[in-house]
């Protein structure tokens, strides 16, 4: 396990940025051309800042994919995760990415599960950028997830812990206006990628951080499957880490 401890998650955020834009180059430069998924979110505000100030990177060559999209909700609400992307990345990294495939939550959903699925099956995915939630969900894979769907992407329920971390984030100005359903990628179809970084910062993360790196692995503690990743990278600033063994710090963190 490659585990970093960061200070806060301004400095998760620079230094996680700095490595994904290291190994988007490596990429470019040994293949002419990437797929990367991002993820969206809190966690991934300082990351995301990080990434699109780097230089020599030709997003031209640059194909994107992202995790995860509220059923039902307008591109214009705040919480939208299309929106976040756009606002956050696509409109901020100069030459224009290759391509932009974005969850389409107001479409037909089987049809736009169908739809990802077959551009995604074409497109291996060089790097993803993940997150926990409080509930130690990835993507909008609740607990207990399914670690056994073949399907890239796939309608989900949204539990109530989900739910009401999006509303305590202020995505939403009650509970109930949270959507129940969402599409997801599947755990199978991120656990694909090449390459992982996997960013976790803030102290209401503590809990779940402990539970999916030192429980055993299991669909009630859905990011655990990241353990299994050969090439899965985390980040977590002090405060998400605070509940975690001294032992194990001192066994998988780098120095």
């Amino acid at each position: 396990m490659n585990l970093q401890i960061l200070e806060n998650k301004k400095e998760l955020g620079r230094v996680s940025g700095k490595i994904a834009g290291n190994i988007i180059r490596e990429i470019l430069t040994e293949k002419g051309y990437a797929n990367i998924i991002l993820a969206t979110g809190t966690s991934q505000f300082e990351t995301l800042q990080q990434l699109v100030s780097e230089s020599g990177i030709d997003w031209s060559k640059v194909t994107l994919f992202h995790l995860d999209e509220y059923l039902g909700l307008p591109i214009t609400h705040q919480a939208s995760f299309r929106k976040y992307l756009i606002e956050r990345f696509t409109n901020l990294v100069k030459p224009e990415l290759k391509a932009i495939n974005l969850i389409d939550g107001e479409a037909d959903a089987v049809q736009e599960c169908k739809r990802l699925g077959d551009l995604i099956k074409n497109h291996p995915i060089d790097l993803a950028f993940v997150g926990f939630g409080e509930n130690g969900h990835l993507a909008f894979n609740d607990p207990p997830a399914d670690f056994e769907t073949e399907e890239p992407y796939l309608v989900v329920e949204l539990d109530e812990a989900c739910r009401n971390q999006q509303f305590s984030e202020g995505w939403f100005e009650t509970l109930e206006a949270v959507p129940k359903q969402a599409i997801s990628m599947s755990i199978r179809q991120i656990m694909k990628s090449a390459k992982i970084i996997c960013t976790v910062p803030e102290v209401r993360k503590a809990m779940a951080v402990k539970n999916c790196l030192t429980e055993a692995i299991s669909p009630q503690y859905p990011a655990s499957i990241l353990r299994q990743h050969a090439h899965c990278a985390f980040f977590l600033d002090k405060e998400a880490a605070s509940l975690l063994p001294e032992s194990f710090i001192a066994q998988f963190s780098l120095k």
